[in-house]
């Protein structure tokens, strides 16, 4: 009792199959659609992402060649002036040399120019600074021409003029995420500056020519850099480009925009960056945190004159706008999603009902039956797949079983009268024979039931057998598909098993009904095909091989049905002979006789243990069944009817070895 109220409390609990297949075709929709609207959102952003680095790095591009341009532009100012005669002729008066040179400075909007001695640092006139040690100097007094950017000291700015000392100082501001710096202020200038070589007319070196322009605080070199790199319409959704020089980390000319809507000059960098362009001497091309917000940023090192990086270039643009209509693209994305699961969730529910309708239908007509219903039905079904054929095939079933039942009940009626008659007449005429008159009607009476019954069994075996194999096939190829209908598939063998149950006690002494079907060609090949997936479940469940060798083209004209009966039975007791497993071998070739084409001969073959010579001898003879257990002696007495109906034989032979070879003999065409 212990051991039973375990096993009832271990079944596990029954689930409709209207609850499974919804749930099978639901489930996916949470999470297929869900992983993919999450990959597609990681990719898009990932994607836009790498557009827009692209796209500042293009950016970065047009600035550095503006930048270029402007230090070429000054460069050639200068090298043009130092070998101009106007210079030669102002050279030649010391007094007015220094009013010519400011004059000649304004017209080339430089901030400093300054005519120097060729063997001192100092100018060709009194009172300015000392320009000796500096790489371009000492380059144009070699006879080259050199343009570069170097810082100037804030004694060497105020010594060219205190004006640029005073536009040089800028104080530093506190800025989230840059390097700690313990200075207040920014005194040092970046200038681009450019000496050239000037010479007389017996070309003789008379001194250098120098002049430049301080980067630090000029707005309108920044301006016009922005305006080259974002003209306007450029940046689509209302992004802001930004355009910033900067000296070391500190930024020294800038349109970046404080919370007041001053410009940001005195706000440094990020740590981040600083130790990526000014400490690895890298170009950043990525998102950077800009003073207040997020920038797709641009940022590249300044080289000075010596080969040291002393200062950055940057571009960028506003990142909140192309973020934020990401995010709209992604909501939209998101809505889409929704909707589309939504309407693949009502499809599938509608597409599942037209699965489980007719099975529950089925269901309750099994119950029906069960409960001593025999008129219970389906009813149409209007599926027009595999299920509505199995419901519709049920019902054909049930109401073949049902008529057979009644034309079986009418002959056993009808024999029942004709037995009573003749037991009177014989009472009558052999009243000293009773007992063994009583014997003979029983086993006549047997004879005839038999006779009557085989017809019926034999007929309602042939669709128990398909959908029973049928069943174990669906479920073999469904695989871990068919769990969800697992109870139901369960349930329709049970059926079938006890309707097979019921027909078999009807043929102990049976002997077929002859019948013949209608008549087609049928190839070989194709035949065992169609009958090995009939016994499928069979040899999946018997560890047996298979070999198949088909030698054989030919046609023999037959019912198709008939002949897979032959087939199937002589399959079937093959695999009976070989119950620890073993080798199946089936083999077509041709039937020649006098060279003549006659048909074809097909071969089933087993491993098992052989046929011994006493029951080869009686095999083919009814209700013979040779010892084996649950059989009834039918099937090759059918098999051996069925195909002398269409002029062939079938041979056994069990050579020394072991196993046993059936061979079908069939002609192509009838010889009647």
């Amino acid at each position: 009792m212990h051991r039973l109220g375990l096993r009832v409390s271990d079944k596990p609990r029954r689930q409709s199959i209207r609850q499974r297949l919804l749930a099978l075709a639901l489930l996916p929709l949470g999470v297929v659609l869900p992983l993919l609207l999450i990959i597609l959102t990681q990719w898009g952003s990932a994607y836009l992402d790498r557009l827009l680095v692209a796209k500042v790095g293009a950016d970065l591009g047009i600035a550095n060649g503006y930048y270029e341009r402007v230090s070429a532009g000054i460069g050639t100012a200068v090298e043009g002036l130092a070998g101009s005669t106007r210079l030669a002729a102002a050279a030649a008066a010391p007094d007015a040399l220094p009013r010519w040179l400011d004059a000649e400075r304004q017209r080339l909007k430089l901030d400093f120019l300054h005519l120097l001695d060729a063997d001192d640092c100092a100018p060709a006139y009194a009172g300015k600074p000392c320009f000796a040690g500096w790489p371009v100097i000492e380059r144009a007094r070699s006879g080259q021409a050199q343009t570069d950017n170097d810082i100037f000291t804030p004694g060497l700015l105020a010594a060219i003029d205190p004006a640029l000392a005073r536009r040089a100082h800028t104080p530093l501001l506190p800025t989230q995420n840059a390097t700690p710096d313990p200075r207040v202020a920014e005194d040092r200038g970046l200038v681009v500056h450019s000496a050239a070589p000037v010479y007389a007319h017996d070309g003789q070196l008379l001194g250098v020519l120098a002049g430049g322009v301080l980067l630090n605080g000029n707005l309108e070199f920044v301006d016009r850099l922005n305006e080259i790199v974002y003209p306007d319409g450029e940046l689509m959704l209302g992004s802001v480009g930004t355009a910033t020089l900067f000296l070391g980390d500190v930024r020294i000319a800038t349109n970046v925009r404080l919370f007041e809507g001053g410009r940001a000059i005195g706000t440094r960098v990020s740590q981040a960056v600083r130790d990526a362009v000014l400490g690895a001497g890298e170009t950043w091309l990525d998102r950077a945190f800009v003073v207040q917000d997020w920038y797709y940023s641009g940022y590249r090192p300044l080289i000075d004159s010596r080969g040291e990086r002393i200062g950055m270039l940057y571009v960028g643009f506003l990142e909140t706008p192309f973020a934020e209509a990401r995010n709209s693209a992604l909501s939209g994305i998101v809505a889409l999603f929704a909707l589309t699961m939504l309407l693949v969730a009502v499809f599938g529910v509608l597409w599942a009902r037209q699965v489980f309708h007719p099975i529950e239908r089925m269901h309750a007509t099994m119950n029906a039956i069960q409960n001593g219903d025999g008129t219970a039905r389906v009813g149409p079904v209007p599926n027009v797949d595999e299920v509505g054929d199995l419901a519709r095939h049920f019902d054909r079933l049930l109401e073949s079983q049902q008529a057979q039942a009644l034309a079986l009940q009418r002959w056993g009626e009808a024999l029942d009268g004709k037995v009573a008659q003749r037991t009177a007449e014989l009472q009558e005429a052999l009243a000293t024979l009773r007992s063994t008159q009583g014997k003979l009607i029983t086993q006549e009476k047997m004879a005839a039931i038999g006779q009557l019954t085989a017809g019926v069994a034999h007929e309602i075996n042939n669709p128990i057998a398909v959908i029973q194999g049928n069943l174990e096939m669906a479920r073999e190829v469904l695989g871990e598909q068919a769990k969800p209908v697992e109870p139901e598939f369960r349930l329709i063998l049970d059926q079938v098993h006890r309707i097979r149950l019921i027909v078999t006690k009807l043929l102990q002494f049976a002997r077929p009904q002859e019948y013949v079907g209608y008549l087609e060609p049928v190839g070989a090949q194709q035949l065992i095909h169609d009958c090995l997936l009939l016994v499928g479940h069979l040899l999946r469940k018997g560890n047996i091989a298979i070999e198949q060798q088909i030698d054989s083209a030919r046609l023999v004209t037959c019912n198709k049905n008939e002949l897979q009966q032959v087939v199937i039975n002589l399959l079937a007791n093959a695999i009976q002979a070989m119950p620890d497993g073993g080798t199946l071998r089936l083999a077509v070739e041709d039937w020649d006789e006098a060279d003549m084409p006659i048909g074809l001969r097909l071969s089933v073959a087993d491993s098992g243990p052989g046929i011994p010579e006493a029951d080869r001898e009686h095999l083919f003879e009814p209700f013979y069944t040779a010892h084996k257990p649950g059989g009834h002696g039918l099937g090759l007495w059918v098999s051996k009817s069925l195909v002398e109906r269409y002029d062939g034989r079938i041979t056994v032979d069990s050579p020394d070895g072991g196993g046993a070879v059936f061979t079908i003999w069939l002609r192509c065409e009838p010889l009647g």
